[in-house]
């Protein structure tokens, strides 16, 4: 497998959809929100959700992670709204590590064979997905029900975290330090890090694991 890595935010161009047989497509997080395609800052999302959207009308296989997921299900007509809990509905910041259920059974769905009733995985958002209507939901949170879903055989979303290294957590709750404490509190961030550094070779395993199924299913479903 060769793995090209492209950032859109830095100015790189996106290839055709047209010249990418046997190739699947990546789209990880950031910081930001899909909303934040309307900023002119941010002109770049817009045009890597344009992209996308043809890529999945095309039926190419895509795997989307955090905002990546929220962009594939935009992509394919579905919405992102703010994450909330409560009565009255109060916003939420999803942050730190916590349970989904699996909601399919893995005899139809082999993407989920030896996976548990239920798995750990790192949150990280405030915001939902509205599903679109031909996606299938297969894993939600307390707070979240739309955490893994797929579209057709081709492109599977993770609003969770399975993906992480030891080095990427570490950074992320240093360059995001502001965003961990409005979500968990002043010793969020030391409470977050001695989190994972107990669990993170669990849900390490568990990542491997999931994503050995799931680029197997995507390169199986090449049309």
């Amino acid at each position: 497998m060769t793995i090209e890595t492209l950032r859109p935010d830095q100015g790189d161009p996106l290839p055709d959809p047209d010249g990418c047989n046997n190739t699947i497509a990546l789209i990880l997080g950031g910081p930001m929100g899909v909303s934040d395609r309307n900023r002119p800052s941010m002109a770049w999302l817009q045009r890597e959700l344009d992209w996308l959207t043809v890529w999945h009308q095309r039926r190419q296989p895509v795997c989307g992670i955090c905002l990546g997921a929220q962009l594939l299900a935009t992509a394919a007509g579905g919405s992102v709204e703010t994450l909330t809990v409560g009565t009255p509905p109060q916003p939420f910041m999803e942050v730190g590590i916590g349970a989904i259920h699996w909601l399919a059974d893995p005899k139809e769905h082999p993407l989920l064979l030896g996976m548990n009733p239920s798995d750990l995985v790192l949150h990280w958002h405030g915001d939902r997905i509205q599903l679109p209507t031909e996606a299938e939901l297969l894993g939600s949170s307390l707070h979240c029900p739309e955490q893994v879903f797929r579209i057709g055989r081709h492109a599977i979303g993770l609003q969770c975290h399975l993906e992480t290294a030891d080095s990427s957590v570490k950074r992320w709750i240093a360059e995001d330090r502001d965003y961990v404490v409005q979500a968990l509190g002043p010793h969020g961030p030391t409470q977050l890090q001695e989190q994972w550094d107990r669990l993170g070779p669990q849900l390490q395993r568990q990542g491997r694991q999931l994503f050995n199924t799931i680029f197997d299913a995507l390169s199986k479903s090449q049309p």
